[in-house]
């Protein structure tokens, strides 16, 4: 999980200060420290570390906090809103130029998913109304023509490549021009990844900017790489002037150190930050959220757009029909699975639950891997059987677990959970009953 390392820390030791009635010098300096020890164990480099406890001491040790009702809960937003400004303060949208095409180029090292995500963008830009061109100039890595093909295929997003020449600033000039015969209102520039020392492949990268003039110039880092991906980001900015950031592998990165570092380094903001592999696994980097994540305080709003664009709405209120006359089955079951698992991973669900964190749900069981049996199971299961699940005798449960792979043993524990589900909900239902026998359901509204 992202930040999961430091999130951990700093709600340990925000924790302590959330009921304190009252602080001294001594108390502060002592979080301080240890909010110090644990931004370095993440990664974060030196100087902003130094600049970010100097900031909250001060306003820490300020009389308006000294003497305030609730000097614990102060603190705590001093440090929230502090690492809102770490982060970048406001979130940052794309640039759009005020006569289309938008240009926008992808540029950073090798490896760093710029093809993967140039596509993510292009998606995410069309769900904005836009209509994007995809430019493959990445002429050296073998294959990296095909693989941006293949991402446009996947997404149903053109992509203007020429396989005959191998210069890219000549590519990059003609995809330009088939944007503006064609009426593509955006073109997204995929180039080859280049070490920052490489002088004759950032001169030729130099060529492309003169020659398309791109409204913005993303530089795409992995956030794995923690303080090398900050130090990139510095020289890109110096040689080339980009216009933002956009992180990649931050659900990998468990100390977040490239996050908290990179805005302050560079003055260049996240714009976006890559949650995963899959095409739709993009996301806009808001500054406030991010924080709130890492301080267990969750991230409402992401959750609700998250399920926005995942839950239909039609089948929610069905089920919510169906939960009230008892009605809900395997077959309802195995369907809210499934829109579960297109919100994303549970580890990243619950962090933006306020006030949880997987620290606190290690002794639940959330293995992925179950929900897939569960799901090969009910599968396996007849029309009759997901219905009325009491029909499943010994030679059933055998022929199921040997059509979905699993074993009785499974099937008795999917059975077991199945039932206590619907128990739980019929208890939710009684609880919200009123007086004259209608129910209100806003748990699935």
């Amino acid at each position: 999980m992202v930040f999961e390392g430091l999130s951990s820390k700093l709600q340990d030791i925000v924790r302590k200060f959330r009921g304190k009635g009252r602080v001294t010098e001594a108390d502060i300096k002592e979080v301080m420290r240890e909010i110090k020890l644990a931004l370095l164990e993440a990664d974060v480099n030196f100087k902003v570390v130094k600049d970010f406890i100097g900031v909250v001491s001060q306003k820490a040790v300020g009389q308006e906090v000294m003497e305030s009702l609730t000097p614990g809960q102060q603190i705590i937003k001093i440090v929230h809103d502090e690492l809102v400004n770490l982060l970048g303060g406001t979130q940052r949208k794309i640039t759009f130029a005020p006569r289309p095409p938008t240009i926008i180029m992808m540029v950073g090292l090798q490896g760093a998913g710029k093809t993967t995500t140039s596509g993510k963008l292009a998606s995410q830009l069309r769900k904005q109304g836009k209509n994007p061109l995809l430019a493959a100039c990445d002429v050296y890595r073998p294959a990296a023509i095909k693989q941006l093909e293949v991402v446009g295929s996947q997404l149903n997003i053109p992509v203007y490549t020429e396989y005959e020449t191998r210069n890219p600033v000549s590519i990059a000039g003609k995809a330009l021009r088939e944007a503006e015969n064609k009426g593509y209102d955006i073109v997204i520039i995929d180039t080859a990844g280049r070490l920052h020392i490489n002088e004759e492949l950032m001169d030729e990268i130099k060529n492309i900017k003169s020659v398309v003039k791109p409204t913005e110039i993303l530089l795409v880092v992995d956030a794995m790489t923690g303080q090398d991906a900050v130090n990139v980001a510095a020289s890109f900015n110096e040689k080339l002037g980009i216009d933002g950031i956009i992180l990649t592998k931050l659900d990998g990165d468990t100390r977040g150190g490239a996050a908290l570092s990179v805005k302050s380094v560079t003055g260049k903001p996240i714009k976006f930050a890559g949650m995963g592999e899959k095409l739709n696994e993009l996301e806009a980097f808001y500054p406030e959220r991010m924080a709130s994540r890492i301080l267990g305080m969750g991230d409402v709003l992401s959750l609700i757009e998250k399920a926005q664009e995942s839950i239909d709405e039609k089948k929610a209120l069905e089920l919510e029909k169906k939960l009230r006359t008892q009605q809900f089955t395997l077959e309802d079951f195995l369907d809210q699975m499934q829109q579960l698992k297109n919100l994303g991973p549970l580890n990243q669900i619950i962090g933006m639950i306020p006030g949880l964190s997987p620290k606190q749900l290690q002794g639940i069981d959330m293995d992925e891997k179950k929900m897939v049996h569960f799901e090969a199971i009910i599968q396996s299961m007849t029309k009759k059987e997901r219905v009325d699940p009491s029909i499943i005798n010994a030679s059933r449960k055998k022929r199921i677990a040997a059509g979905s792979g699993t074993t009785i043993q499974d099937i008795n524990n999917l059975l077991k959970r199945f039932e206590e589900l619907k128990k739980m909900m019929k208890q939710m239902t009684d609880m919200t009953k009123v007086k004259k026998g209608k129910f209100k359901m806003p748990f699935f509204r």
